[in-house]
């Protein structure tokens, strides 16, 4: 049986229809098998096929908010009992889990049927899907572009109408950077509105947070209240949510004072494409009533890039060398990448003495960005300093690691500054360029603040509708 809107239709649309009857979950998985099988061999976005288990699963009496509708999951960091997270690198082994992570709990309990693992660049490291151990994934958009990264495989399948919305995870703009590339909506939540144990207490010292890449507003607020909240013995809470972040949406924003920006934080300007999506952006924020003003942070943003690229080193450097020490391998060019050789390389030579100095700058960083959004509700920048790469720009195996940050840094000017304030932000695809690409847009909120981000971002989807608007890709 084919289901011909199946690709139009949101998730929550789809668990609509298994609710009522109209058609059953097992019906939705084939539908969704079906479209993976078509076309994954054009986009190499799935790396892992599950589809026994997810048959399985499909049996059971329906329940949950996202009841049947199928999922994929991102191949960093959430377990799922019996299949393996080898964080898209040569170095971990394909054991499958013992265990779920309380995020894949979630998942499950809210009805969704997860049936394949998507493709990561190595330990996520990077903002394009281009590893050496699954190979390049293609943007359903121009099989001759990125997808973005880290969570390009996720982007490229809901993107592609394989599925309505996936896993994905965030630890510098992985989740608003593939939804950028890919024209998705891409919401990272607050610092610690997610739990990520039982295995992991601190992602990244706090930088990190788990969530989706979605096609509509709704769906990412309707996800957020299904998965939402805390765990015994994590380390960050966030701040109170409202009863239902869904129900929130819904509701008209009151007109909200929003700063923008064409610039990096170094001054320098973004690809004019870039910068047309937030003039067309901050145009039809304006129309919908809203206090447009040109402004941004004040920060060192060499200082703070520094900072940034030290705890991430550090932690890459910590995660190789337990790996090392429980497995016996040793690090080196047959199972790990050039540039994260270099990472790992650069890590290790961190003391703790410029470890603790890099968090009290990013300390800094915090609070004056949050005084900032004392005066601002939201804060509107490009997500891509310039559109999504074409493929084979990125070299897995470069070592010139000082190089590739100041370009990753160009390329990618925004997103981290989030990761490091814990504050939430939300990319929406509002904008597409003379090539047919999607230019996606950002939003960050107040710490705490996502339903502003959600009622915005609603009302923007209204305006100017693109939840069923994707692009099927066959071999």
């Amino acid at each position: 049986m084919t289901i011909p809107e199946y690709g139009r239709l949101d998730a929550t649309a789809l668990a609509a229809l298994v609710a009522c009857k109209e058609v059953s979950a097992a019906e939705l998985l084939e539908e969704a098998i079906t479209r993976a099988e078509r076309a994954n061999p054009a986009l190499n976005a799935i790396v892992y096929k599950d589809y026994a288990r997810a048959r399985e699963a499909a049996k059971a009496p329906p329940s949950g908010a996202f009841v049947g509708v199928p999922f994929v999951l991102k191949d960093i960091s959430l377990l799922a009992e019996g299949t393996p997270t080898r964080q898209g690198s040569r170095f971990i082994s394909a054991a499958p889990a013992d265990h779920d992570s309380h995020l894949m709990t979630r998942f499950r309990a809210a009805g969704l049927i997860a049936f394949a693992k998507t493709n990561v660049p190595e330990f996520g490291l990077v903002p394009t899907t281009e590893g050496k151990l699954y190979g390049v994934a293609h943007n359903p958009w121009s099989l001759a572009h990125s997808t973005g990264g880290s969570s390009g495989g996720s982007a490229a399948a809901v993107a592609a109408g394989i599925v309505p919305m996936a896993h994905a995870n965030d630890g510098g703009g992985s989740i608003r950077i593939p939804a950028s590339a890919c024209g998705l909506v891409g919401l990272k939540p607050t610092r610690g509105r997610i739990s990520a144990g039982p295995d992991i207490a601190d992602s990244l010292d706090g930088l990190a947070i788990e969530f989706a890449v979605t096609r509509s507003v709704r769906d990412s607020a309707a996800l957020l209240d299904a998965v939402a909240g805390n765990a015994p013995g994590d380390p960050y809470s966030a701040p109170p949510q409202p009863e239902s972040f869904a129900a929130a949406a819904l509701q008209s924003p009151r007109p909200l004072r929003i700063a923008f920006t064409t610039h990096r934080l170094d001054g320098t300007p973004v690809h004019p494409d870039c910068a047309a999506a937030v003039e067309h952006t901050a145009k039809l924020c304006a129309a919908l009533g809203h206090h447009i003003e040109e402004a941004s942070p004040k920060l060192n943003p060499a200082l703070t890039a520094a900072s940034f690229a030290d705890l991430w080193c550090s932690h890459l450097a910590s995660l190789i060398e337990f790996i090392a020490r429980t497995t016996g391998q040793t690090p080196g060019p047959d199972n790990l990448e050039g540039l994260t050789l270099a990472y790992y390389a650069k890590g290790k030579a961190i003391s703790a003495t410029r470890y603790i100095q890099a968090k009290m700058v990013l300390g800094r960083v915090t609070r004056g960005v949050a005084r900032f959004h004392q005066r601002y509700d939201l804060w509107l920048t490009p997500t891509l300093g310039e559109p999504v790469w074409p493929l084979g720009r990125f070299n897995p195996d470069r070592s010139d690691i000082e190089a590739a940050m100041d370009e990753f840094g160009a390329y990618v000017p925004f997103t981290p500054l989030q990761n490091i304030t814990g504050q939430p932000a939300i990319a929406v695809p509002l904008y597409w360029n003379s090539e047919g690409l999607p230019i996606g847009v950002q939003f960050a909120a107040a710490f705490g603040d996502e339903t502003t981000l959600l009622q915005l971002a609603t009302q923007l989807e209204q305006a100017q509708p693109w939840a069923q608007r994707y692009q099927a890709v066959e071999m």
